[in-house]
C-alpha cells in the first residue's frame, strides 16, 4: 500500500463539533442528489481526529439521507486508525462505519462524498490547490467535497463546497446567540480564503456587507437573533448591501447560515 498523502494534524476532536455542517449536508438539494444517485452511496471522512465521535454522528445523520449509506473515516496517523476501530460500534446495530489508513489520495476509495473538516486549515495555502486536486481525482461521478473549518465547540463554521471540476459554493455557519456580528466568523474562513479577508477582495465585501445589514436590522433583535440573521439574509440581496446571491435559508433553522455561489467569494488574483 502507498504511503498517505499528508502530514498529520492535531487530531483536535469533540462530540457535535460538525453539527452545523452535518445539519447542511442532510438538507443541501446538491448533497441529497448526489448520495441519492450515487451507484454506492460511499463517504469518506477525512481526518476525524484522535476520536472518531464525529465520524459516527455524521454516519448516523446521513441514513435520513440515503438509508445504508456506508462512512469510512481515514486518518493518516496508525494509532488514531487504532483507537477507532476499537470505538467502533457493532455494525450490525447501526450504520455501517470503517477506519482506515490514507490521506489525501482517499486510500484508493471512490467516494460520492468527502468531508475534510479542520484538515487543511493546518496546510501552508499553497498546498491546497493541489490537496483538492488530489481528492478531486478520486471522486465517484457526481462527487462532491466539503472543506471547512470551525472553532473548538462548532458554534462557528465555514466550508467549501466543491465537485470535480473546482468550487461550488460557500457557506457560513454560526450559533446567532454567540456572535456579535457576522465577521466574527472571519477568523473560521477555509486556508483558501482567510488570507484573502483583506479591502478589495469579494469575501472583505461580503463580510463587511454582512455587518452593515447586521446593524441595519438590530430592531429585530427583540425577536431573537435568529429572527435578525433572516432579517440581514434578506438585505444583502438587495442591492445597497451589495446585491449578494444569498440562498433563501429554510423555513425552521435553529442556525445561523449564509451560503453563496462560489463565484460571488472566489479570491481576485
Amino acid at each position: 500500500m502507498s504511503r498517505p498523502l499528508g502530514a498529520i494534524t492535531r487530531g483536535t476532536t469533540g462530540y457535535n463539533r460538525l453539527r452545523r455542517s452535518d445539519r447542511w449536508l442532510v438538507h443541501s438539494a446538491r448533497v441529497r442528489t448526489a448520495l441519492s444517485a450515487a451507484a454506492d452511496p460511499l463517504v469518506v471522512d477525512l481526518g476525524y481526529g484522535a476520536l472518531p465521535v464525529t465520524t459516527l454522528e455524521l454516519a448516523a445523520r446521513l441514513q435520513s439521507v440515503r438509508a445504508g449509506t456506508r462512512v469510512v473515516g481515514l486518518e493518516i496517523h496508525p494509532e488514531r486508525v487504532a483507537t477507532a476501530r476499537a470505538a467502533r460500534p457493532d455494525p450490525s446495530t447501526g450504520p455501517s462505519v470503517e477506519f482506515a489508513l490514507g490521506g489525501f489520495e482517499l486510500a484508493g476509495l471512490r467516494p460520492v462524498l468527502v468531508r475534510a473538516f479542520n484538515v487543511l486549515r493546518q496546510y501552508p495555502v499553497e498546498a491546497v490547490p493541489e490537496a483538492w486536486a488530489t481528492m478531486q481525482h478520486r471522486l465517484a461521478p457526481g462527487g462532491l467535497i466539503v472543506d471547512g473549518t470551525c472553532d473548538e465547540l462548532g458554534r462557528l463554521s465555514c466550508w467549501v463546497l466543491l465537485d470535480a471540476t473546482g468550487p461550488v459554493s460557500l457557506t457560513l455557519a454560526c450559533d446567532p446567540f454567540s456572535i456579535e456580528r457576522p465577521s466574527d466568523l472571519a477568523v473560521r474562513l477555509p486556508k483558501v480564503l482567510i488570507h484573502h479577508n483583506v479591502p478589495g477582495q469579494p469575501i472583505h465585501a461580503l463580510l463587511s456587507a454582512a455587518d452593515l445589514a447586521w446593524a441595519s436590522v438590530a430592531g429585530h433583535g427583540v425577536f431573537g437573533p435568529r429572527v435578525r440573521w433572516r432579517a440581514m439574509l434578506e438585505l444583502l440581496r438587495d442591492g445597497d448591501f451589495g446585491g449578494f446571491p444569498v440562498e433563501p435559508p429554510r423555513r425552521r433553522m435553529r442556525d445561523g447560515v449564509l451560503s453563496l455561489p462560489w463565484a460571488s467569494v472566489a479570491p481576485l488574483s
